[in-house]
C-alpha cells in the first residue's frame, strides 16, 4: 500500500494580491485627512516658532499614525466589514489583502512614526502619538465598538487627540487651547457618527455592531443627537468669550452652530419615512463642513497675523 505524502497535497501559502492603492486605502485617507488638518491648526495656533523640518515631520508622523491606526482597525474588523455595504468595497473583504499583513503594516507604520516623533520632534508628542494609537486601536476597536453602544463617545477622544499631539510636538507642553480643540472634536464625534448610523442602520444590524440605533433606537438616538449638538455649539463658543480665540472665530462659530442645531432639532423631528433620511443625510454632510469651518477659521486668523505686519 502506497503512502500518500499528505504534505504535497497542502495549498501553498497565499500570496497577496495587493497594489500601492490597495495598502494606500488601509490607511482610511479621508479619515487621515482629517486628521491632518486638524493637527495642522494645533501646530499652527501652538505660540512660538517652529522650524518648517520639524513642523512637517510632526504632521507626517501624525498622519502616519492615524494611518496605522486605521490599517490595524481594518485588519481588526475584517469580518463585521465584509457584512457592510458601506465597508465591503475595502481591500481584506475583498480579499486583495489578508488581515495578518494589514495588521504588520500597521504595526510597522505605528512603531516607525512614533519613534520619529519622539527622537526628532519631542517625547510628550511622540507619546502623546502612541497613546492615541493605543487608544483607536486597542480600547476602541478591540474593547469597545463591538461591546457598548457607547463604542463612538469614548472612542471618539482618540480621534480628538491629533491637535493635542501637534501642540505637544511644537511646544514641549499642553495648554488650555488645544484641549479646547480636544473637547469640539470628541463632542462633535457622537452626532456626527449617530447621524451616520441611523441611516446605516442595517448595516449595523447586520454586522452586529452595537451602535446606539441598534440598542436603543432611532427616537433615543435622535434625542442624543440633539443633545450632544447642543454641548457641541456651546463649548465650540466658549474659547470666544474666555479670551482664548478672537472675535472672528466665535462669530464663525455662533454661525455654524446655528446650522447644526437647525438640523439636529430636524433629525428630531422627523421620525419615518423619506423626511426623516433626508433629515440624517443632511446632518451628516454639514457636521463635516461645520468642524472644518471652525478649525479653517483659526488657521485663517493665524495666516491673516503673519501677513499684516508685512504688508503694513
Amino acid at each position: 500500500m502506497s503512502v500518500v505524502d499528505h504534505s504535497a497535497l497542502e495549498l501553498p501559502p497565499r500570496i497577496s494580491e495587493a497594489g500601492v492603492s490597495d495598502y494606500f486605502a488601509l490607511l482610511k485617507p479621508r479619515v487621515m485627512s482629517l486628521v491632518v488638518f486638524t493637527a495642522l491648526v494645533g501646530l499652527m495656533i501652538a505660540p512660538g516658532h517652529v522650524h518648517p523640518v520639524l513642523a512637517f515631520t510632526s504632521i507626517l508622523c501624525i498622519a502616519v499614525g492615524a494611518g496605522a491606526s486605521g490599517a490595524m482597525n481594518m485588519a481588526y474588523e475584517g469580518d463585521i466589514d465584509s457584512l457592510m455595504s458601506r465597508t465591503a468595497n475595502r481591500p481584506i473583504p475583498r480579499g486583495r489583502i489578508v488581515r495578518a499583513e494589514a495588521m504588520a503594516f500597521g504595526m510597522t507604520l505605528a512603531f516607525f512614526s512614533v519613534m520619529t516623533l519622539g527622537t526628532l520632534v519631542n517625547w510628550l508628542a511622540g507619546g502623546l502619538l502612541a497613546f492615541t494609537i493605543f487608544f483607536y486601536v486597542v480600547i476602541y476597536t478591540m474593547g469597545l465598538k463591538r461591546r457598548t453602544a457607547q463604542n463612538i463617545v469614548i472612542g471618539g477622544a482618540a480621534g480628538a487627540l491629533p491637535p493635542v499631539v501637534a501642540w505637544a510636538a511644537a511646544t514641549g507642553s499642553l495648554s488650555a487651547e488645544p484641549l479646547l480643540l480636544f473637547l469640539i472634536i470628541f463632542f462633535w464625534t457622537p452626532p456626527h457618527f449617530w447621524a451616520l448610523a441611523l441611516f446605516r442602520n442595517d448595516d449595523y444590524m447586520r454586522a452586529g455592531v452595537p451602535m446606539l440605533p441598534v440598542v436603543a433606537g432611532p427616537d433615543a438616538t435622535r434625542l442624543q443627537i440633539l443633545l450632544y449638538t447642543v454641548v457641541l455649539v456651546a463649548i465650540a463658543a466658549a474659547p470666544w468669550p474666555l479670551g482664548y480665540f478672537d472675535a472672528i472665530y466665535g462669530i464663525t462659530s455662533l454661525v455654524l452652530g446655528a446650522g447644526m442645531l437647525v438640523l439636529a432639532v430636524n433629525v428630531y423631528r422627523h421620525r419615518t419615512g423619506s423626511p426623516a433620511l433626508r433629515a440624517t443625510r443632511k446632518l451628516f454632510a454639514f457636521s463635516i463642513l461645520y468642524l472644518f469651518g471652525l478649525f479653517a477659521i483659526l488657521l485663517l486668523e493665524v495666516v491673516v497675523r503673519a501677513v499684516i505686519p508685512l504688508i503694513w
